[in-house]
């Protein structure tokens, strides 16, 4: 699955790389999460652009948000049967641009963070699915899923499921849905193949959504390692024993 990652390109430089024709100005980000809002790449009348859209799609049918459960991201086996997700499938495939993401491998003592991203260094599109939501009063609300696969033999070893990244030579492939029909499509919602990811651990500081800085992605340290490490808990006191004087003769009272 995805459930956090990283932007930490250059916007001019990603920009070169999606090829869209805004020039937004913004900030590195180390600890993207649900519900914030991301840069998407989408493509209109054969023109690429420069989104933000709220990450958890919100399909155009929901009535009540509130109740609705967050949609962060979408299987891609099943992409074409969802009724949350065939029509944006089929029309509205969309490319999040990004350095890297984060997945927790469990262990016996905690969950332990691991920042994945490619071998080469590369930024990587995430394949993704947009919705935009209208409510009663017309207010309008861009939403966006990432599609997850089946995690190739070295990425399973952290997690079952995998984002999809889509190559530079298929951004066009997977943008346009004019020319491009979902079956088409479907053929690039593939792990990435073996090798072509590398992975390091870092520390827990990645849990709590408010920190976002560049220690995060570093990889841990010995000392960081030790401080973060569960403490076994201590035994409670025990409470002293009361001894009371006898005399021999024994008490009713």
């Amino acid at each position: 699955m995805c459930g956090r990652f990283v932007i930490t390109s250059p916007p001019a430089a990603l920009r070169q790389i999606f090829g869209y024709v805004e020039q937004p100005n913004f900030p590195p980000r180390h600890n993207i999460a649900p519900t914030q809002p991301i840069p998407v790449v989408i493509l209109d009348n054969g023109i690429r652009h420069f989104r933000l859209m709220r990450w958890g799609l919100l399909p155009a049918w929901v009535k009540e948000p509130a109740k609705f459960t967050l949609l962060i991201n979408a299987r891609a086996e099943t992409v074409l049967e969802k009724p949350a997700f065939r029509n944006a499938m089929r029309r509205r495939r969309c490319l999040i641009p990004a350095d890297g993401y984060y997945e927790w491998q469990a262990s016996a003592k905690r969950k332990q963070p691991t920042f994945i991203h490619r071998r080469d260094g590369q930024p990587i599109g995430l394949a993704g699915l947009a919705e935009t939501w209208t409510g009663p009063n017309g207010e309008e609300l861009d939403t966006v899923a990432i599609v997850t696969a089946p995690a190739s033999a070295d990425l399973a070893v952290l997690h079952h499921r995998v984002p999809v990244t889509v190559a530079p030579e298929d951004f066009e492939r997977w943008l346009d849905c004019g020319r491009h029909d979902a079956g088409t499509a479907m053929t690039l919602l593939a792990p990435p193949a073996a090798g072509e990811f590398v992975w390091h651990e870092v520390s827990t500081r990645v849990n709590r959504v408010a920190n976002d800085d560049a220690q995060l992605i570093l990889p841990i340290t010995p000392e960081q390692r030790a401080a973060e490490e569960p403490q076994p808990k201590k035994p409670a006191p025990r409470k002293p024993v009361q001894v009371t004087s006898d005399d021999g003769q024994g008490s009713l009272f």
